[in-house]
């Protein structure tokens, strides 16, 4: 078969023809359960505030085996400068190029020819599979999959194996799977002073003088060494903010933003504490705000899903995958403290977020693949 004419590629371009920037869906999640509906699955819509959910499921026995993803994209940025319209969804050589082409919809695709595949040559398997699709992964992330994980625990429907289709390959498809994300601090500090004339310092506090050296202190700790499983925790400065703009002011205040990638060595509460105290000795008047992106979480290597994945892969491609935690925070921080085992694997990621995003043909072709040999390798062996 031509692989630019396959079940997968021709399901990819239709949903990647939708401009669906986040957090609308536009019809994607509609197209996906009507494919569902003919493979046995119930769908459900889930959605909460302008956000759209779907879950479907086929089967009520365990294990459940769930795909997750979702179908916003971030923002094109200016579309005179792509190669071709970011939503034509075009196919240069071996390459289709569009808005969420890696991240993540080429990936939905595969899910669904892999899942059609395994239902047709496995009618009377074991276990369960389900889809958790979200319109609010680019976005907040507030009223996505994290609610509905809230209803699945309040209706006591537990998820076993969760893989979350992210672009997780790195220099080739399947040379890396996630099997853990850090978690994700944001701090919010503001240093107060007194407003004057430059020319008459006495008659003034400046808050740039007194924070500094704070800072300093802030960004020197070694807050710890990390683990098998993650590097050490970072803290970073992303944004400073005083002044009025004009060369013979003293600012009235600071404000400075930083957020901590942090280990499982590391609660947000020792990482808050630990700001605390750096700060006290310098005798700052501050205020400190803190918003919470995500916890850290990790599936070990040893889970048979990882065991799962990293078989279907070197069945498919002749290799097996290196385990990473690295990168940004996903959607498996809300499905992970079920109790359920998490993995994220997926195309290549040189491309998403960037001008001209693109994917590999053949690589979702094999990808379909190795969806369809991890269902296998998960539920045909069912005990």
């Amino acid at each position: 078969m031509n692989p630019n004419t396959t079940p997968t590629l021709r399901l990819a371009r239709q949903l990647l023809q939708i401009d669906s920037v986040t957090p609308d869906d536009k019809g994607c999640q509609t197209i996906i359960a009507d494919f569902l509906s003919d493979l046995g699955f119930k769908s459900e819509s889930m959605p909460f505030g302008e956000v759209t959910n779907l879950w479907a499921r086929k089967g009520q026995s365990k294990p459940l085996v769930v795909f997750a993803g979702h179908t916003d994209v971030v923002p094109t940025g200016p579309v005179e400068k792509w190669q071709y319209p970011p939503f034509s969804a075009e196919i240069e050589g071996d390459m289709l190029c569009a808005r969420g082409a890696a991240d993540m919809k080429s990936a939905i695709a595969c899910f669904m020819i892999a899942t059609e595949r395994f239902v047709n040559d496995y009618p009377d398997h074991p276990g369960s599979i389900g889809f958790l699709i979200t319109s609010d992964e680019e976005g907040p992330a507030v009223n996505g999959t994290v609610k509905v994980i809230e209803t699945l625990e309040a209706r006591q429907e537990k998820i076993d194996y969760c893989l979350v289709g992210e672009p997780s390959s790195d220099i080739k498809l399947g040379d890396s799977i996630k099997n853990g994300r850090r978690g994700s601090l944001n701090g919010r500090l503001t240093i107060k002073g007194v407003q004057g004339h430059i020319a008459y310092p006495q008659l003034a506090d400046n808050p740039v003088h007194k924070a500094l050296p704070a800072l300093a202190a802030l960004t020197g700790i070694a807050w710890d060494q990390g683990n098998d499983y993650f590097p050490p925790t970072r803290l970073q400065i992303s944004n400073v903010q005083s002044g009025t703009g004009a060369t013979n002011v003293i600012p009235g205040d600071m404000l400075v933003m930083f957020n901590f990638r942090f280990s499982t060595e590391h609660t947000p509460e020792t990482l808050k504490q630990g700001v605390i105290d750096c700060l006290a000795p310098f005798n700052l008047n501050y205020e400190l705000e803190w918003n919470l992106s995500g916890l850290p979480f990790v599936t070990p290597a040893e889970g048979l899903l990882i065991q799962a994945t990293g078989d279907a892969i070197e069945q498919v491609l002749g290799y097996r995958p290196e385990l990473s935690t690295a990168g940004g925070t996903s959607d498996g921080r809300f499905i992970a403290p079920t109790g359920a085992q998490v993995i994220e694997f997926g195309p290549l990621n040189d491309t998403i977020h960037k001008i001209n995003e693109r994917v590999s043909v053949s690589d979702l072709n094999q990808l379909t693949d190795i969806y369809y040999q991890i269902l296998v390798n998960l539920l045909t062996k069912v005990a």
